[in-house]
């Protein structure tokens, strides 16, 4: 057994409260607490009481975020130790290798769905990208590092380097500062993967987010079987990950469009390594300015694709995300082909499915169109989502394919 890593806080909670987590979420706010008491500091594993005396689990406190406590375990009997952070990474490993048919490129820790909150690793070949977001998670990473290494290297993955991407301005709320950097010696941060059978190099220092959308995998392989001989429109490219898709599975011409520069960039130079530049371009555009010009120019595509950024972080801004999105999808239908298709996505945690698909049948309405919906997806399965009332707390990422028709 090693060194407990609990203090000597508690934390009862106000009577009627705790709802959340006594319904198996992870999270307990501010304003459910009552009392603390004892000897500790922010980011410390506390241990949680109902008003009664009940125990409710171990967490770590944080005074500064209106997510007071994170909750890391319920069981009483449990050691909060070293060994336990192991078996926590342990798992997450193994679930990877379980659910995974590749995992040389992929999320291996998800933080609340992985019991590890705030914590972040994605894998990029024997590189490890590591986002803390949370002050608990963040006085831990160095332990839960180290224990990944030594699991991965007994699977005989050797780790060269690990970079951490904690500059999400997420870490503000915890009273934290944004940071980027090396955790050990520097390394080339461009690092060659292969997904799908499409190679990229991915920028672990520059690359947003953690370097690659990780969460699209198994999306981006679905669109395959949709491309062969097709002409293809891939909106939001980035990096040109659907486009790719569509030309490694034969697509006759796929066109890319992305805002950014540098995106455009290197989405052409992903296209040339791949020997695909003969039928993937890509154009730096505002996709919004540039679907209409192309429906008056007459284009039509067999396949178009949107994937756009999130149009809403927050609940406030849902209203007019949904704008935003019935706009894009109803421009986008307009210029599929009749019996085309259409891959529509949303990756904001407030756009629900329920109202994507609300927004999308508006759009298909407005567009006088009819929609045939061809199969629904979420986010890859090394980002898990876990179920509770009420908060599904890593569920974000809504995938639809629908054949496009004109009206009868």
């Amino acid at each position: 057994m090693g060194k407990s890593i609990v203090s000597d806080g508690t934390a009862v909670l106000r009577k009627g409260q705790g709802r959340t987590i006594k319904a198996g979420g992870a999270w307990i706010f501010d304003n459910e607490i009552e009392t603390v008491r004892g000897d500790f500091r922010d980011g410390d594993v506390v241990r949680v009481l109902d008003f009664d005396g009940y125990f409710m689990g171990y967490g770590f406190y944080n005074s500064h975020s209106k997510i007071r406590i994170r909750m890391l375990s319920r069981r009483t009997q449990e050691p909060i130790d070293d060994v336990f952070l192991y078996n926590r990474v342990k798992a997450a490993w193994e679930y990877r290798k379980t659910v995974m048919e590749d995992t040389s490129a992929c999320r291996i820790i998800f933080g609340e769905a992985d019991w590890l909150p705030g914590l972040i690793v994605d894998k990029y070949e024997d590189v490890l990208v590591v986002q803390s977001l949370a002050l608990g998670i963040d006085r831990l990473k160095d332990l839960i590092l180290d224990a990944l290494r030594a699991i991965l290297a007994e699977d005989g993955i050797m780790i060269r380097g690990i970079y951490e991407r904690s500059d999400a301005a997420v870490r503000r709320k915890e009273g934290m500062q944004l940071y980027k950097g090396f955790i050990g010696p520097a390394f080339p941060t461009r690092v060659d993967i292969t997904e799908n059978g499409v190679s990229y190099l991915v920028d672990v220092e520059n690359g947003q987010k953690t370097g690659f959308f990780l969460d699209q995998k198994e999306n981006r392989k679905a669109i395959q079987k949709l491309c062969r001989g097709k002409r293809v429109l891939d909106c939001f490219t980035h990096v040109g990950t659907f486009a790719l898709n569509a030309g490694i599975a034969g697509a006759k011409e796929v066109t890319g469009l992305d805002i950014s520069e540098q995106a455009v960039a290197d989405a052409a130079a992903n296209a040339a390594r791949n020997h695909l530049d003969d039928r993937v371009r890509f154009v730096c555009a505002d996709v919004l300015d540039e679907l209409p010009r192309l429906a008056a120019a007459g284009e039509k595509y067999d396949v178009v694709i949107l994937d756009p950024p999130a149009f809403t972080k927050s609940r406030e801004a849902t209203k007019r995300a949904v704008k935003g999105y019935r706009e894009i999808n109803l421009r986008g239908m307009k210029l599929v082909r009749d019996g085309g298709y259409l891959a529509t996505c949303s990756c904001s945690h407030f756009m629900t499915q329920e109202l994507l698909a609300k927004t999308i049948r508006e759009a298909a309405h407005a567009a006088h169109k009819r929609l045939r919906q061809v199969e629904f997806r979420t986010q890859s399965p090394d980002h898990p989502i876990l179920w509770t009332e009420g908060e599904e707390t890593s569920y974000y990422l809504k995938f639809f394919i629908f054949q496009v028709c004109d009206e009868l």
